[in-house]
């Protein structure tokens, strides 16, 4: 993959735009008994990673999930498959991905952001908030070509990755990056925002009520949060349904995506925006009486 001025513009954030990303190394190889943290601080190097990186042919699409790889990419499984190489050689050798997680790569990543494309209307505009590696906004990008999406990632070197990834991907005309927080995204303090679109999606982000302080404004009004989230959905909707409210968010609902397709189903929570509610503004001084000052 390389790395263009075109595509680098679009990557804009506090301090302007990041140094251009690294290449990627050609069929690298893992250390197999370790396992990195992919959330340290920027720019820390993984413990984990060998020098060379992880071996291509953990990414291949075991036969039990054909079918449900087809039913999900349909015509752009080819794509899908050259996105899963990726992870499991750059993704893994730059920290994005663990090393451990790459055989996993179809079922536990790809194929459980591609089930949530259900909720997503057609001609949809998607922002991706803590983007990482791609997932699950550039998994949907690549499953709905319909769709128009925007990878919010404050991290230099997961843009880099977005960037490299998008560009290789050829998915350019409808992908694009955005480095900075999702409240920078949203108030425009960046240059290039604010931003909004018609759905706003995160994976493994924050609890509830952070991920909707972060989220909702994003969204358009009648806009939605589509949160990716376990078993503990339920809980965390009755823990913070009063801060969505108090948001602007409606009844937060929990859904299950790719029943029938892929076991065990995503679980997502669905926050529909409401209310646009924007930060307090200040009370302007009263004036004397018919509205002048007086003198004195």
């Amino acid at each position: 993959m390389t790395h263009d001025d075109t595509t680098a513009g679009a990557v804009d954030g506090p301090g302007g735009t990041p140094p251009g990303p690294s290449p990627v190394r050609p069929e690298p190889t893992v250390t197999p008994d370790a396992a990195p943290s992919t959330d340290g601080p920027e720019g820390a190097p993984s413990s984990a990673v060998a020098a060379e990186g992880a071996s291509p042919a953990v990414a291949v699409l075991p036969p039990e999930l054909a079918g449900a790889a087809r039913t999900l990419f349909g015509d752009r499984l080819d794509l899908a498959a050259a996105y899963a190489e990726l992870l499991a050689t750059d993704g893994v050798v730059r920290g994005l991905i663990g090393p451990r997680e790459a055989p996993r790569i179809w079922d536990r990543h790809l194929l459980n952001c591609a089930a949530v494309a259900e909720r997503i209307p057609e001609g949809a505009t998607v922002l991706d908030v803590g983007s990482g590696a791609g997932l699950p906004g550039l998994v949907l990008a690549i499953a709905r070509p319909d769709l128009t999406v925007t990878l919010i990632e404050p991290l230099s070197r997961r843009t880099s990755f977005l960037i490299e990834a998008v560009q290789h991907l050829g998915l350019a005309k409808m992908v694009r990056v955005f480095r900075g927080r999702a409240d920078e995204a949203a108030s425009g303090s960046t240059g290039i925002g604010p931003l909004s679109g018609d759905v706003v999606t995160a994976r493994a982000v924050a609890p509830l009520d952070r991920l909707s302080t972060w989220c909702l404004p994003l969204a358009v009004r009648g806009g939605r949060l589509i949160a990716l989230k376990g078993a503990s959905a339920a809980e965390e909707i009755a823990e913070h349904a009063q801060t969505v409210a108090r948001l602007g968010g409606g009844e937060p609902e929990v859904h299950r995506c790719g029943e029938g397709v892929i076991d065990p189903p995503t679980t997502v929570v669905e926050i529909v925006r409401e209310r646009m509610i924007g930060p307090a503004r200040p009370k302007a001084a009263k004036s004397a009486r018919g509205g002048r000052s007086r003198r004195r």
